[in-house]
């Protein structure tokens, strides 16, 4: 993928990114914030180089369950999921570039990185073993570090997430990703980049699909994009990762073969009714694994951790260890 289409495309949003911030290393590598315990969690500040990763952790028992957003979304994304985790060791965090985390300017936004974001984590929280839990376009990170650390992961379930091309399963990206990872649409994308009204329409769009619950749609969409709002904005992230995106999964495709060394269990729990990373998809997912299991969750589209909460935790928490 040409990244040079990225930087021309970040340069006609610039009026939009008034301002960035650029904080540096201050005190541990975790750095507690508060003593805020919304539902036992406690809100965290873990180092990443010069940047701050903002991350909130639940102590418990068992394998640290570490749960990864994708984007366009952020933490919030399992705000329904955590309380059908109870006693559990929990993490929840915000990668670079999204939710409450940094958004520094000059860095690059890319699915290596994310790897690099989920290690600072775990290594800064000084977590022995963990249970992985990706959604979406966070499976690169998961996978890809899994496969460097095999022996700290306990077990990792995939929620409609994606790495590399799967056999008999062609690739379906949601139209919004579609559009904004080719450059042949570079002039359009431009153009909903520069508004911030149409660019709210077409994540309305987007987003307001991936969830079947219209109670739940109405609450978590507004909620999801404030950070587009915020500055500085998740913008310079949405776009970059974009652009990333088809070189990335070629490169995880040269890797697949590794997948079948793994040796931890790995279950996909992918949302019947999505679109986009369909069941399908997720059984292709699980084939490229030795101990793997493939499920579908009714009632859930591409969000199974807003629709059907409790079935997603369920299979979570029965995942052999």
């Amino acid at each position: 993928m040409n990244r040079a289409r990225a930087v021309m495309t970040i340069g006609a949003v610039a009026v939009l990114l008034l301002s960035w911030t650029s904080l540096t290393a201050s005190g541990g590598s975790a750095q507690e914030l508060d003593a805020d315990n919304d539902g036992g969690f406690r809100d965290r500040r873990v180092q990443r180089g010069p940047y701050r990763l903002h991350v909130r952790e639940r102590p418990g028992s068992g394998p640290a369950i570490v749960l990864m957003h994708g984007f366009p979304d952020n933490h919030h994304l399992y705000d329904r999921l955590v309380p059908y985790l109870p006693g559990r060791h929990v993490v929840v965090f915000d990668f670079l570039g999204w939710g409450e985390s940094d958004k520094p300017r000059d860095y690059d936004y890319t699915f290596a990185n994310q790897e690099g974001d989920l290690d600072a984590v775990v290594s800064a929280l000084g977590l022995d073993r963990v249970l992985l839990v990706p959604h979406a376009a966070s499976g690169p990170a998961a996978i890809n570090w899994a496969l460097g650390h095999p022996d700290r992961v306990a077990a990792i379930v995939a929620l409609n997430t994606f790495y590399s091309a799967v056999p008999d399963a062609p690739p379906n990206p949601p139209e919004a990703i579609r559009l904004f990872s080719d450059p042949a649409f570079a002039r359009l994308t431009e153009h909903f980049a520069e508004s911030p009204r149409e660019f709210r329409w077409l994540y309305d769009f987007q987003v307001g699909g991936f969830i079947r619950n219209a109670d739940v749609r109405r609450k978590f969409v507004p909620l999801l994009y404030r950070q587009f709002e915020d500055h500085p904005s998740t913008l310079r992230p949405f776009l970059e990762l974009n652009a990333d995106l088809l070189s990335a999964v070629a490169a995880n495709t040269q890797r697949a073969p590794e997948l079948q060394l793994f040796p931890a269990p790995v279950r996909t729990v992918f949302g019947e009714g999505d679109q986009y990373l369909s069941p399908a998809q997720g059984r292709g997912l699980a084939a490229l694994f030795p101990r793997s299991e493939a499920f579908t969750v009714a009632g859930a589209n591409h969000f199974p951790q807003l629709d059907a909460p409790a079935e997603v935790a369920r299979l979570i928490l029965t995942t052999p260890q």
